[in-house]
């Protein structure tokens, strides 16, 4: 579970209007090649409103079809309330929302 709970805190700390992909989750975890491990982990998420998960899409910036606490549609939402915008494939703009930790 150590690692899940690295899953959290890395997660927690995506700001609101931007997004992690579950790769980079997994590379600041130190652990790059356990993408689909951060899925599981946020699918386990205990700290429901407080770590967010559903701010973590794809690479392609697509949302998880089995997103934990509601669906997809309940991800887009609460992304949109954040001011996310998708675009008519329902797909969001990583060069514009991807959390970039490293920079101000």
């Amino acid at each position: 579970m150590k690692f899940f709970e690295e899953v959290y805190e890395v997660v927690k700390r995506i700001p609101k209007g931007k997004v992690a992909t579950y790769g980079q989750i997994a590379a600041m975890t130190g652990y790059p090649r356990r993408a689909r491990m951060v899925g599981w982990a946020l699918h386990a998420n205990p700290y429901q409103g407080i770590v967010p998960c559903h701010r973590v899409v794809n690479r392609k910036g697509e949302l998880s079809g089995g997103f934990a606490f509601g669906g997809p549609e309940v991800q887009k939402m609460l992304l949109e309330k954040e001011g996310i915008i998708f675009n008519e494939d329902g797909i969001i703009n990583l060069e514009k929302y991807l959390w970039k930790p490293d920079k101000a």
